[in-house]
């Protein structure tokens, strides 16, 4: 398949377009909430008493980032119905 064809194809559906850089944002953010909860989940296992383990830091940053990530491809993902 020639480049011209491909890209006649991105062109003549954008919103397919769009919707992949949304699921491409989507798949990181993901990763980041699940290693955040695996990461406090090893941790309290690891603390043992409840009272050291409610007092155990977590990494705010993995789930900001990663729950701003899935902020930004749902907004992504609802642009791209208007489309």
């Amino acid at each position: 398949m020639s480049l011209h064809m491909l890209w006649g194809l991105l062109a003549a559906h954008p919103a397919k377009l769009i919707n992949l850089l949304a699921l491409l944002i989507t798949c990181p953010g993901g990763l980041l909430l699940q290693s955040a909860r695996r990461w406090e989940a090893k941790a309290r296992q690891l603390a043992g008493d409840d009272t050291l383990a409610r007092e155990l830091p977590v990494h705010r940053f993995y789930y900001i980032l990663g729950f701003a990530s899935l902020a930004m491809a749902l907004v992504l993902s609802w642009f791209s119905t208007w489309i």
